[in-house]
């Protein structure tokens, strides 16, 4: 399975600064075809980082999208728009939206599918809050969020899927997740993926996202189930992202789990 590594730069970086950045990456990240590397910039900036990008591998991504195909919806964008514009992959439900603008798994579900119809690969976002953690209820509250979160994707479709797992309480706070304790996750998001997927769910990415850095990304990727990462803040520094994306896996990795052949 290809690993893919995905820079979202969220609500930063003007047209100027976005365009910089993603001209270094491109002008600075070696050789990598083992992999896929993506950068999602604002809006704003999808034409711009575009053409930044042309004749590079580094693919883009958008940071969300509505439901709808068009119509009357002020200040939303289309699947459509997003591959006209260069898009290959879109984030969908990430903890931000759902917890601060509200988004639920019904929405989610939607514009997963609305992604795959415009032939985009959603990035699906799911994890828990540092309470359901301690209360031992975050493999069940997860689990449940990407049930919901994929209702309605169909079985055909599963590997144009990818799933990022971003415990909440390590979004953005310097605290990820040990590396042992993402495995478990993706681990039993693998097992739900099963539920819905059968043996498909072997074709599905899984990556990490929470506090993803230069310093972490090796012993993350080594681990089994760990196909790739949701980078957030070491994304806006090209030297920091190159590296991510150039990430070393032990060799004890080369053959990893999750009910297919891996690597």
């Amino acid at each position: 399975m290809t690993p893919l590594v995905v820079g979202n730069w969220k609500m930063q970086m003007p047209n100027l600064s976005a365009v910089t950045t993603a001209r270094r990456i491109a002008q600075t990240l070696p050789p990598l075809p083992d992999r896929e590397v993506a950068v999602a910039p604002p809006f704003t900036s999808l034409g711009p980082v575009a053409q930044a990008l042309e004749g590079s591998p580094v693919l883009l991504a958008g940071q969300d999208l509505f439901w709808e195909d068009e119509g009357p919806y002020t200040g939303e964008i289309s699947g459509a728009m997003l591959r006209e514009a260069g898009a290959r992959y879109v984030l969908v439900g990430h903890s931000e939206r759902r917890h601060v603008l509200g988004e639920t798994d019904q929405m989610v579900s939607l514009k997963a599918q609305a992604a795959l119809r415009a032939s985009l690969r959603p990035i699906v976002c799911v994890g828990e809050r540092q309470d359901e953690r301690v209360a031992g209820r975050h493999e069940a509250i997860v689990g449940e969020m990407l049930l919901r979160s994929l209702a309605g994707v169909a079985v055909e479709a599963a590997s144009d899927i990818v799933v990022g797992y971003e415990p909440v309480w390590a979004i953005g706070t310097g605290f990820a997740a040990t590396g042992a304790d993402a495995a478990e996750m993706h681990a039993c998001i693998r097992d739900r993926l099963r539920t819905l997927f059968g043996a498909k769910a072997a074709d599905i990415r899984i990556l990490y996202g929470g506090s993803v850095t230069e310093q972490n990304i090796d012993d993350l990727m080594s681990r089994h189930d760990i196909d790739g990462a949701l980078v957030g803040g070491a994304s806006l520094q090209a030297p920091s992202f190159v590296r991510i994306a150039s990430f070393q896996r032990s060799p004890s990795s080369t053959s990893r789990g999750g009910g297919g052949v891996r690597g």
